[in-house]
């Protein structure tokens, strides 16, 4: 763990759940899980933080709550700005590899918003 703040025992198992699927995905994969459910994958996209918004969309069009959800990526964060994103809909907790030149930012954004975050040190990306 790599934040101030602790994932609590709910969120550890979803963000094991969450890791699980987005190995599974291709290029710039992110999950979105909630309960041991994915509620929101992004694939594909040109930045992880499209990636999210879609996500984010996916969950929305089906009425899934993000609020108290997890989230995964297959790689690491190159920016806070997805972690910007998530707070915004009330993402709790991130498990990344890490491997960032920007991992400081990163983890200074989740603690600004109160996120847990894991980082693996396992790359999953795939093309």
């Amino acid at each position: 763990m790599v934040t101030e703040r602790k994932p609590t025992e709910k969120e550890l198992e979803d963000l094991i759940f969450a890791l699980k699927v987005v190995k599974h995905v291709k290029s710039n994969a992110v999950v979105i899980a909630k309960d041991k459910r994915s509620i929101g994958i992004g694939v594909g996209q040109t930045s992880r933080v499209d990636s999210l918004e879609t996500a984010v969309k996916k969950a929305q069009e089906f009425g899934l709550e993000l609020e108290g959800s997890v989230l995964a990526s297959e790689a690491f964060f190159p920016f806070r700005d997805s972690i910007d994103f998530a707070a915004k809909y009330g993402i709790k907790a991130v498990i990344q590899p890490g491997g960032s030149i920007r991992d400081n930012e990163v983890i200074q954004a989740c603690n600004e918003y109160s996120i847990a975050m894991i980082f693996t040190k396992m790359r999953h990306f795939k093309h």
